[in-house]
């Protein structure tokens, strides 16, 4: 008969080895040079069909109260931009620049923008109108958004998420721990494991929209300006409790990166 912790200890080595078969990189390097393993346990063709439903609801939503591409402006201006970085997407993914992208505009106070998997993009007027963004700062924040749905950061998270959540429920379960230590150690990985990965994200995505901006021809060093509007918009954050990297160590990293794109920028 199988004890209970040799029983545990078969079920964690399936689940690690199911974790490696699904650990792989999304994208290319590209002359950034993003390059990190991810773990994957959620389908992409799931990811992207559930995101695309989403999108529509938000659509229908949006257009029923008024609020969908009221300003047609705004809405060439944001999908001008979008149609310079497309094609720049195949860089990281050859597939990319054949996804069904879309671009619309909602009129919100909201300062966001997001890119879902699959190449849903919206903007909010809040973000144009509040952030007074040149074009080149639109695309700093779109090449960010879509270098999200690039490296498919949204799918990386469920998988974490599931995994984390199995993996205590399944120690509750054995008896290794009671239901009150396991809710500590769900706190703890949140602040040890998911929020530092979150930071992860985001510099990747800072890195990979730096040089997707760059190669469509719009001036890397609106990226810098962009988010030196953004902490001033913001103020500070402490940035061990958020999963955006601080507006300081950002700024400078982008200012670290653009001599590297900058050959990629004077090539349009």
């Amino acid at each position: 008969m199988i004890s209970k912790v040799n029983c545990l200890k078969m079920m964690l080595m399936g689940a690690l080895l199911g974790m490696s078969a699904g650990c792989a990189s999304t994208t290319e390097e590209g002359a950034i040079g993003v390059d990190r393993k991810q773990l994957m346990l959620v389908s992409s063709e799931q990811m992207q069909q559930v995101s695309a439903d989403a999108y529509e609801k938000m659509k229908t939503e949006a257009k029923g109260k008024g609020q969908l591409d009221r300003n047609a402006a705004q809405v060439q201006r944001v999908q001008a931009v979008a149609n310079r970085l497309i094609p720049q997407t195949g860089v990281f993914r050859k597939d990319a620049p054949g996804w069904k992208w879309e671009v619309h505009v909602m009129t919100s106070e909201e300062v966001n923008a997001f890119c879902m998997p699959g190449g849903k993009i919206m903007f909010y007027t809040g973000i144009i109108e509040k952030m007074k963004l040149t074009d080149g700062e639109i695309a700093a924040i779109m090449g960010h958004e879509m270098a999200h749905a690039l490296r498919e950061h949204g799918r990386e998270q469920m998988s974490r998420e599931m995994l984390k959540q199995y993996g205590v429920g399944m120690l509750v379960n054995f008896g290794v721990l009671n239901e009150n230590y396991a809710q500590m150690v769900d706190t703890v990985s949140a602040l040890t494991i998911s929020l530092p990965h979150g930071r992860n994200q985001e510099s990747e995505a800072d890195e990979m929209g730096l040089e997707l901006m760059a190669r469509a021809g719009y001036p890397p060093q609106d990226s810098v300006t962009l988010w030196q509007k953004m902490s001033q918009q913001g103020g500070g954050t402490l940035e061990i409790l958020s999963t955006h990297p601080s507006d300081e160590k950002r700024i400078a990293r982008l200012q670290e990166l653009i001599p590297k794109v900058q050959p990629l920028y004077h090539k349009m």
